[in-house]
């Protein structure tokens, strides 16, 4: 069992940047792969980012690449997600999700492949 609790949300402006932080309890934290998932009102979640359980491997949704990066720190027990040139179209809550030995990248973008969710951030980009 894994809690996780989001923060670094906010308003902003567009091209600014925001670094959302995700601190995860448990002591397996390391088992887990991470990712982020975000949504715009009255929209269906959708996919933006993941790393596996070691770090060594990340995955983005195409429209996020090279704007978010997404990084872990398993001594921490926090996953992070540096999201740059901010636009209005990524206004959205942003979620932090994590599921215990998730191997298979392809299964990433499916929300119902993550087991544990958090509560949510609110990220607000101003044009």
């Amino acid at each position: 069992q894994v809690q996780l609790v989001e923060s670094g949300g906010g308003l902003v402006q567009t091209g600014d940047s925001l670094r959302l932080s995700c601190a995860a309890s448990g002591p397996t934290f390391s088992t887990y792969a991470m990712a982020w998932f975000r949504q715009a009102p009255g929209r269906e979640r959708v996919f933006v980012a993941a790393i596996s359980w070691s770090g060594g491997s990340t995955y983005y949704a195409d429209s996020m690449k090279g704007r978010f990066t997404i990084s872990r720190d398993n001594a921490k027990n926090t996953v992070y997600l540096q999201m740059n040139s901010l636009k209005p179209e990524d206004t959205a809550v942003y979620y932090c999700v994590a599921a215990h030995r998730l191997y298979s990248s392809g299964d990433y973008p499916r929300p119902q492949s993550w087991g544990y969710w958090g509560q949510g951030t609110q990220v607000t980009v101003s044009s």
